[in-house]
Parts: C-alpha cells; sequence; structure tokens
C-alpha cells in the first residue's frame, strides 16, 4: 500500500466533497485574532487618497482652464483685428462716398452738358455766317476794285 505523509492526508480530506468529513477537518479550537488597522490609521489614509487626488484634479482642472483662456484670449484678439480691418474698409467707403458726393455737386450732367454744346453750336454757326458775309464784301469789293482798275486803265 502506498503511504501518505500527515500533510498529504490532510490535503486529501480537504479535497473531500462529504460535508461530515469537511465539518471533522475543519474544527474550530479557538478564535483567530484578525489584526486590523487602528481606526486612525484607516481614517489618515483616505485622507491622504483623497487630498492626493484632489489635487491632481485641481491640477489638471488649472491647467484645463489655463489652455481654455489662452485659445479664449487667441480669439478675441483675431476678433478685434477683424474689427480694425472693418472699421478701416469702413473709413475708406465713407471717404470716398464723400469725394462722389462732391464730385457729383460739382461735376456736369448731361443735360448741363447738351446746353452747352447746342450753345456752342450755334456760337460756331454764327461765326459760321459771319465769315461767309465776310467773304461774299471782300468778294464784292474785289469786284468794285477790279472795276476801277479795268476803268482807270482804260482812261489812261
Amino acid at each position: 500500500m502506498l503511504r501518505l505523509s500527515t500533510s498529504a492526508r490532510s490535503t486529501l480530506r480537504h479535497l473531500s466533497t462529504s460535508a461530515v468529513r469537511r465539518e471533522e477537518v475543519v474544527g474550530t479550537v479557538g478564535a483567530v485574532p484578525v489584526r486590523r488597522p487602528v481606526g486612525g490609521f484607516r481614517i489618515l489614509g483616505f485622507l491622504f487618497g483623497f487630498s492626493a487626488a484632489s489635487a491632481l484634479s485641481i491640477y489638471y482642472l488649472q491647467q484645463d482652464t489655463k489652455v481654455a483662456s489662452g485659445l479664449l484670449l487667441a480669439s478675441v484678439e483675431e476678433l478685434q483685428q477683424g474689427t480694425g480691418k472693418i472699421t478701416n474698409h469702413l473709413d475708406r467707403l465713407q471717404t470716398v462716398e464723400k469725394e462722389l458726393a462732391a464730385l457729383k455737386s460739382s461735376g456736369a450732367i448731361k443735360e448741363d452738358v447738351s446746353k452747352v454744346r447746342g450753345e456752342t453750336k450755334k456760337l460756331y454757326d454764327g461765326l459760321h455766317l459771319e465769315v461767309l458775309d465776310l467773304r461774299a464784301h471782300v468778294w464784292g469789293v474785289e469786284q468794285d476794285l477790279q472795276k476801277v482798275v479795268k476803268t482807270e486803265s482804260i482812261r489812261i
């Protein structure tokens, strides 16, 4: 037969599936004292863990706030630059509108140009008629001069 050591026998007894055997093996002679930490150490451990977690969460929250503030500041600066550009464009537009109004008030209207053109045409036509009259008069004087020259040459 096979002989087992006492520790192997107790292991076999523990592996037994019958309830009776288990009760025989598990006998209690007395209460085994369980050493638990004193209550003060438990509270200190909890407080230390809570403090560490709180500190880390506050640190990460501050970092996120700093990044968000930086992004917000950059957005505000971009908005300021855009507003400045728009203000410059509006100032230019107002200047151009003032200049346009000044040109409209001092510029000639199409009707004015038509009137001046008509007056110039009348003046030109009048001068042309005077030139024609002057030519006719000069031609008449030439004719009279030629008659006088012919009559005097005949007399001489």
